[in-house]
């Protein structure tokens, strides 16, 4: 049964509040340890999906030059996969707390029907202690009554002076000292019966406060049920989702392997198209240098022999005049094809560098083997300018299907005498035009995600004599 004294002793006469307080305390305290189980699960699942996120920016830059469609459900599935747990871990959580709801429910209901049924037992004892109030202060009001109408016969005077013997006296003396103990008795028995009336209605009192109180918290906790029920609920639809989906991009990923493979051959073979394109480019180059530099010599040997001839017939000379022709000959150009200078080393091509991916051999993480990665990728959001390294050419501004849309610079030779060129890739716009002019800085492009890129960044490339090496080495 439910009474005030069911209640720890710390809350008893407190009031409502505090009853309230005792119930949290002695629901709550059960289910301290397993809260904590789960909050350390779902921090260790959202680090997990944390350290998902970290690895986004690497395996964007391990599935460029890839299959696009094959690296979109590689990404996705790393985000899917990244979610999963922290939702799993909130599912736990939900259910957790619609668990310890529904068991404070039944512990609210059950404790509230006592109170309930206390209240009638206590406002039922109050009705039947009201009708003993009522009968004795009816007995106290008659005995007044009585004592009012006979006064002064029963008075200690009235009886030695009225008795006509003994026996008259003692019997007198009898009658009125048991009326006086019938009154007294009465009057006690009244004042207990209004004491246990008051005692009653505080009792009731107290116990009103109480089940208004239980009534307000199960009311709260039907609301926080229904949410803690809601929340399980999208969670579970969310799992179920996100399996369903993680089940799918496995099988598209499946799907795509193959021609993952056959694209990853296709921008080896265009790497290598532009390797080979490149050293025909400086084959020409080299072939035109040398046609001019022999018609140079040519022709400052054909000067030198007619300044000899023309000294000789003359009546002679120095044989070292016709050296003066030869010292203008200044040897081969320093670049065909428009190249400019001499180049000792480039600049950045964006305005605040940050590399992302280095040059280097690369593990696709889907297709098991390792690959060229060809440049230096640099953080570049979508629209970032791009800028030319050094002075030269605009050797091409075309698309790609591997690259994207490329601005390659032919920026002349090195003072070791190699061929220099650049390529800059994935750009979203083109702001030069093949044959064009460019000087260090200009900028010649903007960043973009075009060919096979999985996010807005610039690939960076640096050819020496036609070959890709690793552009930090240059810059």
């Amino acid at each position: 049964m439910f009474t005030p004294r069911n209640l720890p002793s710390r809350v008893r006469g407190r009031g409502p509040v505090a009853a309230a307080l005792a119930l949290v305390l002695l629901l709550g305290g059960a289910t301290a340890v397993h809260a904590d189980d789960l909050d350390d699960r779902r921090a260790a699942a959202e680090r997990e999906q944390q350290a998902k996120e970290d690895e986004r920016e690497g395996l964007e830059a391990e599935l460029e030059h890839t299959d696009t469609q094959l690296a979109d459900a590689v990404l996705e599935l790393n985000q899917v996969e990244g979610r999963l747990p922290v939702a799993e871990a909130e599912l736990a959580v939900a259910e957790a707390e619609l668990e310890r709801a529904e068991r404070e429910a039944a512990i609210l209901a059950q404790r509230l029907a006592d109170a309930e049924l206390e209240e009638a037992k206590v406002s039922q004892q109050l009705q039947d202690g009201s009708g003993k109030v009522d009968g004795a202060r009816d007995d106290i009001a008659q005995m007044a009554r009585e004592e009012f109408r006979g006064s002064g016969d029963n008075s200690t005077i009235g009886l030695v002076t009225g008795a006509q013997s003994t026996e008259e006296f003692i019997d007198g003396y009898s009658v009125s000292s048991s009326a006086a103990r019938i009154r007294a008795r009465t009057l006690a028995e009244l004042q207990d019966a209004e004491a246990t009336a008051r005692n009653l209605e505080a009792r009731l009192s107290a116990i009103r406060e109480i089940v208004t109180e239980l009534k307000r918290l199960a009311d709260e906790n039907v609301q926080s049920k229904e949410q803690a029920k809601q929340a399980a609920v999208d969670r579970k639809a969310e799992i179920e989702r996100l399996i369903a989906e993680q089940e799918r991009l496995k099988n598209r990923i499946e799907r795509r392997k193959h021609v993952a493979v056959a694209n990853m051959r296709d921008n080896e073979q265009e790497l290598s198209s532009i390797e080979s394109d490149l050293k025909e480019i400086i084959r020409k180059q080299e072939a035109r240098d040398e046609r001019l530099a022999q018609e140079q010599a040519e022709r400052e040997a054909r000067e030198a022999q007619e300044n000899a001839s023309r000294g000789g017939s003359a009546g002679g000379g120095s044989s070292d005049g016709g050296s003066s022709g030869g010292g203008s000959s200044g040897g081969g150009s320093s670049g065909g094809g428009g190249s400019v200078g001499t180049v000792s080393f480039l600049g950045y091509p964006t305005a605040s560098p940050v590399v992302t991916s280095s040059y280097g051999m690369r593990f696709h993480p889907v297709l098991q083997y390792n690959r060229l990665h060809a440049g230096t990728d640099f953080r570049a959001y979508c629209g970032t300018p791009i800028l030319a390294p050094a002075d030269g050419t605009v050797q091409y501004a075309r698309y790609l299907d591997g690259l994207g849309n490329q601005v390659l610079i032919n920026h002349g030779y090195s003072s070791g005498g190699s061929s220099v060129m650049t390529s800059s890739n994935h750009l979203t716009s083109f702001a030069v035009s093949a044959g064009q002019q460019v000087s260090r800085g200009q900028v010649i492009g903007y960043s973009g995600t075009t060919g096979t890129s999985t996010a807005c960044h610039l690939h960076f490339e640096v050819y020496i004599n036609g070959s890709t090496v690793d552009p930090m080495t240059w810059l």
